[in-house]
């Protein structure tokens, strides 16, 4: 058995939502089937094979494959498999991922893993606004699984974030963690203003103390917390920054915070 490949015949001029095309909702489906279901662009409606070529047939391994930069909630949904993007993704990528991976070769666009639940998300390169977080309307962002950022993330990464890790090996915008209420978001490059706004729970990781921190957050000194020794040891060959930390270096400088909410989050600068 081959991947089952979707080739754009051409660039869409709008979004085209194909959280309907995943390895869940596809297990079983013949290749005709496939190639009739419907897609909304604009106002039109097209069959899957009007703007794809469709070549393979292991419905469990998908792979999207031209500028999807348009292309919205790839790999939405699903529970199993594995769905690659060769080049740039559009939002929503992995919304509410229940399990197995996606791989995106280039950018993805903004709430990337809003509401994931479990699974795993690799970026190589950035990744928009609110990557992690709630999508307007919603009281959760993700909660649970594993998304990893090869490049650098917009603003409000992990917006209410719930469980699940975020690994980022660039830099993060503004409001990193902002509402957060548990999870790890660990940020390897320099991060922008006021990281943990109305933070309730949960950890970030840096390697500096950010230029511009909220009043809410008290600094505590340093600390040697164990647990981050396990949990670097958890990391251990994942790509990029992070597989390669050494687990006996678990000495931080701790701020507690947000003070104006609970003050229970913490921000930990390695040393």
């Amino acid at each position: 058995m081959s991947a089952l490949l979707f080739t754009l015949r051409s660039a869409p001029a709008q979004r085209v939502d194909v959280g309907m095309l995943n390895p869940s909702a596809l297990a079983g489906q013949p290749l005709a089937d496939i190639a009739a279901i419907s897609l909304h662009v604009g106002k039109r409606v097209l069959r899957v094979d009007e703007l794809f070529e469709l070549s393979g047939d292991d419905t469990a391994d998908l792979v999207f494959r031209g500028d999807c930069s348009k292309l919205e909630r790839i790999g939405a949904g699903m529970k199993a498999g594995r769905v690659t993007v060769e080049g740039d993704a559009g939002a929503y990528v992995g919304q509410g991922l229940l399990g197995g991976t996606i791989s995106v070769t280039g950018n993805a666009g903004a709430f990337c893993a809003t509401g994931m639940k479990g699974g795993r998300i690799e970026i190589a390169g950035d990744v928009g606004e609110s990557a992690g977080g709630a999508i307007p309307g919603e009281m959760k962002g993700m909660a649970g699984g594993l998304l990893l950022v090869g490049g650098n993330a917009g603003d409000r990464l992990g917006d209410r974030m719930r469980r699940g890790q975020i690994l980022v090996s660039g830099n993060a915008g503004d409001y990193c963690g902002t509402r957060m209420i548990a999870g790890t978001i660990a940020v390897a490059g320099s991060l922008g203003a006021y990281p943990g706004y109305g933070m309730k729970r949960g950890t970030l990781i840096v390697d500096a103390v950010p230029a511009r921190m909220l009043p809410g957050f008290v600094d505590c000194g340093a600390h040697r917390l164990g647990f981050l020794s396990l949990l670097y040891a958890s990391w251990k060959g994942l790509p990029g920054v992070f597989g390669r930390l050494d687990a006996s270096a678990c000495t931080v400088r701790r701020y507690m915070g947000d003070m104006g909410v609970t003050g229970r989050g913490e921000l930990l600068v390695r040393g």
